[in-house]
């Protein structure tokens, strides 16, 4: 059995240590130790990395009771070696971890759900509860959450007896025998908990909100904590800075000058399909008389397509529809009396391209054929 460091002391970066084992696996080696500061994967945590004895540490399990540590280099067993954690990365772990505990511990003492999921990613920590939450319920509890930051309580682990364990009041994801670590954050949380967590609250920095959706019966929410909050932050930022200077605006207007250009967008959006209807219009009026119609027009807008092909059609045996894209063309086919399946195949396998839709109107793209050449194709056909 690995003797854990980290339980002890979870700011303990450097130590000594007995290598216990070591042993060859698909290029990487997975060493043991007699006691390891690095963290195991486990509880929705990511392991320690580091350096062990001039090798690197990618990755650690708990196997069977002991720590593997998996390195890209062997080390001899019955050496004694020095270790050394990646302190940027285990701090970020205990951010993120410790910023879980006090946002769950709340959502759990206001609204009574259960933590039924927790994974730190490398993007962002996910935490699912087990009924549903609404925005206002997550600033709510958002804001309750920093202030346990900012107030930098004490952050404390205990190793009750089953008796002090069996009186104890505590989250837990499932049911545990044998010693329970139970971890203590004043004012917002008590949880059994494996992994490792900062000393007092101030150090997580912030905890902020970065999206919620619903899922499954309850809700599942994303948030960052110290640096990487910061670090999105600062990027949310620098578009904003980047976007009011685009738009002429200062930063707490952007939003409203956003909607002003969208609803200008809209409006002329508008003004050229009514353009393009017009022209395609002049265009269709030389194929009156033909059973069968068809007009190339290169102002129409794809959302338009269909809408022309069935003008074009009234009156007529067929008519198609064609719009210029930058290889090919896009097609609407339509009838008020035919199957136009059958021809939509024909035309797509004659000039490469593929299509479908229902009897009486069928859409897709061709990827080659001039206008002449699609149109005596069709006469053809």
């Amino acid at each position: 059995m690995t003797i854990r460091l980290y339980n002890q002391d979870s700011e303990l970066l450097a130590f000594s240590a007995c290598v216990t084992g070591c042993r060859e696996k698909d290029g990487k080696y997975l060493i043991t130790l007699d006691r390891t500061a690095f963290f195991p994967e486990g509880g929705g945590q990511g392991a320690d990395h580091g350096t062990l004895g001039g090798v690197q540490v990618i990755d650690c399990h708990e196997v069977n009771g002991e720590v593997v540590h998996t390195t890209d280099g062997p080390l001899e067993p019955g050496s004694e070696v020095e270790g050394r954690v990646d302190a940027q990365r285990r701090l970020d772990m205990m951010q993120q971890h410790s910023g879980e505990h006090i946002f769950s511990g709340i959502v759990c003492r206001l609204f009574g759900y259960d933590n039924v999921g927790f994974h730190i990613g490398s993007e962002a920590v996910t935490m699912d509860f087990s009924g549903p939450l609404t925005q206002e319920d997550i600033a709510r509890v958002e804001r309750l959450a920093n202030a346990v930051v900012w107030q930098n309580v004490e952050i404390t682990t205990l190793l009750p007896d089953a008796q002090s364990l069996a009186a104890m009041e505590y989250r837990s994801k499932k049911a545990l025998e044998g010693e329970v670590r139970i971890v203590q954050i004043p004012g917002a949380d008590i949880c059994a908990c494996c992994g490792t967590h900062v000393k007092r609250t101030g150090s997580i920095g912030q905890i902020k909100v970065i999206g919620w959706q619903k899922y499954k019966s309850g809700v599942r929410v994303s948030i960052l904590c110290g640096r990487r909050a910061l670090e999105e932050e600062n990027v949310l930022m620098e578009q904003a800075r980047r976007s009011s200077v685009a738009m002429s605006c200062r930063q707490h207007e952007i939003a409203g000058s956003v909607e002003r250009l969208l609803a200008e967008r809209d409006h002329l959006r508008a003004q050229t399909d009514a353009l393009g209807m017009r022209i395609f219009d002049m265009l269709s009026a030389q194929e009156q008389a033909n059973a069968v119609r068809m007009v190339a027009c290169d102002v129409l807008s794809p959302g338009a397509v269909r809408k022309a092909a069935g003008h074009l059609a009234a009156g007529a045996r067929l008519a198609l529809v064609l719009v210029p894209r930058e290889d090919g063309w896009n097609f609407a086919m339509s009838s008020e009396t035919e199957d136009v399946r059958p021809m939509t195949k024909a035309l797509c396998a004659a000039f490469g391209g593929k299509g479908g839709g229902p009897k009486d109107m069928t859409q897709g793209v061709l990827a080659g054929g001039t206008e002449q050449e699609i149109r005596e194709k069709l006469a053809e056909m």
